[in-house]
């Protein structure tokens, strides 16, 4: 269990490139990030495009003047003059900076942590992961779903066979909260989300499918996707070539089948993502709208709801455990448990301890490559007529 003592021997000088005040994602990255106050510490930042709103949002949260930087070059260049300068910056900017933003971090020697999806292209992340290799760095991706304790839990009993064999995969990320244009119209957060030049070949697809597709691979590492099948819709045509809706259907390797939906059209859904795992005696489900529960359901036998933090949980899910079982935790928690993880590989990575590496489970580069090839996968099948086409 997790009680915000140190894991490392001391906090990581860290900064963050986006996520002001009108992101939708920055607050999560601090939460994350700041939760145990051992892991990280904040000291400086280029918050925004507009420099004077970000030196004035990095002023109210406590950050020097001099070191909330108006650009993220200005950022790179100063730090890199500091001996107490930053040695991780995560990147909470539009899709279209990503590339450029962890390149020139990683050639200043400097550890990236970095929003979804990675990059536009497998060609721009594989040359990412070989760069970061040459410079003996670490980039992470924040899949904030992925720190809910219980999907350690399910993992652990899929492989161990507790499920039976694997046949079927659902998973589901769907709101409603684009169902109409004038979100497209009005919100800053949004009208870039649905911008080919900047979000990439892909709307929904990329901007919360690769979350449930990384759960997938956290819960079923063996299991890798054979061929697929993506239909993608743009209800609102103005949004065209990038869609708003899209149903994917998925062969794996091991003979068993699998379907994603993923939307913004989901007129009056708030937030639901989930996933299903049908195996040939049991199943089971988890959503984040309720990531303390877990459905076991054995085929003739009642079923069976597992909570967060009790005893009967399998040690892989207790050790991310924060609040214990008497108190609800949430996406905070979540992406704190992640955060804790990037921390723990930088610091492994500073020591050259492979060991604690090979056995330390997060969204790593990989995570960040496997995410680009399934959109990219995607987006090819819908392209071409909605076809079936070889993950490649």
């Amino acid at each position: 269990m997790l009680i915000g003592e140190k894991s490392i021997p001391r906090p990581l000088r860290w900064a963050m490139i986006g996520g002001g005040r009108l992101s939708q994602v920055g607050y999560k990255h601090r939460c994350g990030a700041l939760r145990d106050n051992t892991a990280y510490q904040m000291v400086a930042s280029a918050f925004d495009i507009d420099a004077e709103r970000g030196r004035d949002f990095g002023v109210n949260l406590g950050l020097d003047a001099d070191r909330c930087y108006a650009t993220y070059q200005q950022l790179l260049a100063e730090e890199a003059k500091r001996e107490d300068g930053v040695e991780v910056v995560s990147i909470a900017t539009p899709n279209g900076t990503h590339f450029e933003i962890t390149k020139a971090a990683l050639n200043a020697g400097i550890h990236v942590i970095c929003e979804k999806p990675l990059f536009f292209t497998t060609a721009e992340a594989l040359e990412i992961k070989a760069l970061a290799a040459a410079k003996g760095l670490i980039v992470g991706v924040t899949y904030g779903f992925s720190g809910h304790p219980l999907l350690m839990q399910m993992r652990a009993m899929i492989a161990n066979g507790e499920i039976g064999d694997v046949r079927m995969v659902e998973l589901q990320y769907t709101h409603g909260f684009s169902a109409n244009d004038s979100a497209d119209k009005f919100s800053e957060a949004q009208k870039w989300r649905v911008d080919p030049k900047i979000a990439g070949p892909s709307f929904v697809l990329g901007d919360i499918s690769t979350h449930t597709f990384y759960i997938s691979q956290l819960v079923l590492p063996e299991l890798k996707v054979k061929s697929l099948l993506c239909d993608r819709q743009s209800f609102i045509p103005s949004r065209a070539p990038l869609e708003d809706n899209a149903m994917v259907l998925m062969h794996y390797d091991n003979g068993a089948v699998g379907r994603m939906w993923a939307s913004s059209i989901n007129a009056g859904s708030m937030d639901s993502q989930s996933i299903r795992v049908i195996g040939s005696r049991a199943s089971l489900e988890w959503s984040d709208y309720n990531p303390g529960e877990l459905k076991y359901e054995v085929q003739g036998q009642p079923n069976q709801i597992m909570h967060h933090g009790m005893p009967y949980l399998h040690e892989s899910a207790l050790a991310d455990e924060r609040l214990g079982a008497l108190h609800t935790e949430g996406l905070a928690e979540s992406w704190a448990n992640i955060y804790l993880k990037f921390a723990i590989a930088i610091h492994a990575t500073q020591q050259g301890d492979q060991k604690t590496l090979d056995n330390l489970i997060y969204p790593d580069i990989n995570a960040g490559i496997e995410g680009v090839r399934w959109i990219e996968n995607c987006v090819r099948s819908a392209d071409n007529g909605a076809s079936w086409v070889n993950y490649e």
